[in-house]
């Protein structure tokens, strides 16, 4: 019965908890509830703690546009405790030995103290919760606040925009024949308009730093990332675009050099490369594979000369290494590589046959220079460069529309030849370099010599000069001129100047070493106008039998950077050549005397056989050597950059922060560029449209004769028809 009048222990705790759970969540629900904007008076008069915080809300000072609310909610929190403090200390007397607790002393004591008191327990956690409760909304709002250093970029405006799309426009201008200087000077002038605004409005720290005194391209570009990455957006990608590139495995840097020629054939676009080849494996942070083409037999005793012919890739390969060795004066470690092609007589240069890009192995594919890239890609039927390679750099040799306007129906012949050029080569590389300006005016291309003379012409000019020093006279013999005997290659322009003038130069006589298509038309045409012209067959300008030549001549406007004049300067020797872009490298060289009209070169002929040349200082031959070539590709095709692990695609504005454009915001110019690569690839995978536009007939894929001699699978086991 006593039992039954008095309640239990337990109950009255689980009563007294249960109603402390509920006025708790009526003060979590009035948290929530509270705004900082606009909060009823009744409610701050309901809650007795809120009166005590009076005096602090009053202090806090006016919002203005940027300053922000501090609502001390530690101050609230603290608040709670003491009240419900002064109602629990009486009830909270029931420890062991009727000892009390404080209620800081009940939420920070020894649990082993009240492990009996479960109700307690329940209400110690859930006080805990809205503790934490408090603790997040203090959290959250102290995010919200602005800090007081914010940056804003500022939106693009009209002018930007309509900046941005011309520069973006580029590749479709271009094919409609609008020039890139244009294009960047309607750039520069919407652009301007945007700088100008900077005296009348106040920008951020940031944008000021973008709209800087620089390039107006690269301001462009930071400012359009600046305002992208202000939003957040980052971009990841196109349509076209490929993510799963070549991971490295290692730490050096994979290049592959693919070139249109190759030894015995003694032309720029096989020494050049080879060259190239051999200085770039040099360093330790890059390995470096070259790779040419491979002819079959017939084709063989058509290009190399002196009936020179290999049976198998090996015994090419020994031939080329045992030439650069002779002339290099150090072991090359590289790799050589050969693709299948086929020697086009009507083209008078080799065509790949398949797709090139194949025989380079994935994990090798990183870095391409293709020497050539118009050439290479013209009939191109296979994996998009930029997509297989990280890097992939075009060098321009040779100026194909100066050849081509001298054909039959040239001038038609070379506007679409332009178009192509312009189209393979957008859609093919990241970066183009151009030897000299008189070659074509190419996207994403840059001028600069990258080719130097091998070393042995050095040290052949070192000993003629130092011959010359100790009283000798090493030069016994006038004038001479040596190139591949074809009409193109400047045997039109001697052969005119020559008959032109030839009372003028009575007595001269000029030696001419060349092979060629066109050596019995050559000759036949300098009988019969009676010239002092002795021919000779072609030979290596390193010969000891023409050292001893005082004056080179080289009358060719075809060129692009004839290497037998960068060659003869290295001799010492006087060269006489056209005032022409290609000769522009030379004309700080004192031995180069160069000519405007055809009195004029009679007048430069006569001074230097009359005269001796001066020698050349360590500065001028370090210039002419390929370790300074070599320098020059590194800078000028961004190769340093790649190899350092430098990100070409980031550009830091003038307060030092890095902005990658190309992972923040789109660019046109890759679709286009994709676009562009899709439409040659299903041009070129057609046999009917590839024969009329000029290509070998069965050039899509290798021949049967390339499979024995290469050890290919047969091109159907290679690239079924469902793989592609």
């Amino acid at each position: 019965m006593a039992s039954s009048s008095h309640p239990r222990p337990s109950n009255t705790f689980s009563s007294l908890s249960k109603r402390w759970r509920e006025d708790l969540r009526l003060m979590r629900d009035r948290a929530n509830s509270f705004t900082i904007n606009s909060l009823p008076s009744t409610t701050f008069d309901d809650v007795d703690f809120v009166k005590n915080l009076r005096p602090k809300l009053s202090e806090f000072p006016k919002r203005t546009p940027k300053s922000s609310i501090r609502i001390n909610l530690s101050a609230i929190r603290d608040a709670i405790v003491s009240e419900v403090e002064e109602d629990m200390d009486g009830i909270l007397g029931f420890g062991e030995g009727n000892k009390r607790f404080s209620c800081s002393e009940f939420w920070n004591g020894d649990e082993q103290c009240y492990t009996d008191w479960e109700p307690i327990q329940a209400f110690k956690k859930q006080f805990r919760k809205n503790t934490e409760f408090l603790e997040k909304l203090k959290l959250s709002l102290s995010m919200c606040q602005e800090p007081q250093d914010s940056k804003e970029v500022r939106p693009l405006d009209a002018s930007e925009l309509l900046a941005y799309f011309v520069r973006q426009s580029g590749p479709f201008l271009d094919q409609l024949g609008v020039k890139r200087d244009i294009c960047d000077k309607i750039v520069e002038g919407l652009y301007s308009k945007r700088k100008n605004k900077q005296l009348l409005h106040s920008f951020s720290a940031e944008e000021s730093s973008v709209l800087g005194n620089g390039n107006v391209n690269d301001e462009l570009d930071l400012r359009i990332a600046s305002v992208l990455q202000s939003t957040g957006h980052r971009y990841d990608g196109g349509f076209w675009t490929d993510q799963a590139k070549h991971d490295l495995s290692d730490n050096q840097r994979h290049v592959a050099i693919v070139t249109t020629a190759s030894l015995p054939w003694m032309t720029g676009t096989s020494v050049n490369p080879l060259f190239r080849a051999a200085y770039l494996s040099q360093s330790s942070k890059q390995k470096v594979t070259l790779v040419i083409p491979w002819l079959c037999r017939s084709d063989q005793e058509r290009v190399y000369p002196s009936n020179i012919s290999f049976t198998s890739p090996e015994e090419q390969e020994v031939y080329i290494r045992n030439w650069l060795e002779e002339r290099i004066g150090f072991e090359a470690v590289f790799k050589i590589s050969f693709y299948p092609a086929k020697f086009s007589k009507e083209r008078r240069s080799i065509i790949a046959a398949g797709d090139i890009s194949q025989f380079i192995p994935s994990r090798d594919a990183d870095i391409a220079i293709l020497e050539e890239p118009e050439h290479l890609n013209w009939y191109h039927h296979g994996k998009n460069w930029t997509k297989k390679f990280n890097h992939v750099i075009g060098v321009v040799h040779t100026n194909y529309l100066e050849y081509i306007k001298r054909e039959k129906n040239g001038a038609l012949q070379a506007f679409f030849v332009k178009h192509i050029n312009n189209w393979v080569t957008r859609a093919y590389c990241h970066k183009v370099i151009r030897l000299s300006s008189a070659t074509q005016d190419l996207p994403k291309s840059v001028i600069c010599n990258v080719h130097g003379v091998s070393p042995k012409f050095l040290k052949i000019g070192e000993k003629i000069d130092a011959d010359r020093e100790l009283g000798q006279k090493p030069f016994t013999k006038g004038a001479y001129f040596l190139g591949k005997m074809v009409w193109a290659k400047g045997y039109k322009e001697l052969i005119s100047l020559l008959a032109k003038h030839k009372n003028d130069l009575d007595g001269f006589k000029l030696d001419v070493f060349g092979n060629g298509e066109d050596a019995n038309e050559v000759q036949s045409t300098a009988k019969s106008l009676d010239l002092n012209i002795n021919f000779q067959k072609g030979r290596d300008h390193a010969e000891n039998s023409l050292h001893g030549y005082k004056v080179f001549i080289n009358p060719s406007v075809s060129d692009v950077l004839c290497t037998a004049t960068a060659e003869a300067l290295a001799m010492g020797k006087f060269v006489v050549c056209a005032d022409h872009p290609s000769n522009e490298f030379f004309r700080s060289f004192p031995n180069c005397l160069t000519y405007k009209t055809s009195e004029d070169f009679v007048a430069k002929v006569k001074e230097a056989l009359e005269n001796e040349p001066r020698l050349l200082t360590p500065e001028q031959r370090y210039q002419l050597s390929w370790d300074a070539a070599t320098q020059r590709f590194m800078e000028y095709s961004e190769l340093d950059r790649v190899v350092n692990g430098e990100n070409s695609a980031a550009k830091s504005n003038n307060s030092g922060k890095l902005i990658r454009n190309s992972l923040s915001m789109p660019n046109l110019t890759e679709l286009v560029d994709g676009g562009l690569a899709f439409a040659h690839y299903c041009i070129t995978g057609n046999e009917f449209l590839r024969l009329c536009t000029g290509a070998i007939p069965g050039t899509r894929d290798y021949n049967k004769q390339h499979c024995e001699d290469l050890q290919l699978s047969p091109p159907q086991v290679e690239n079924p028809i469902y793989g592609w």
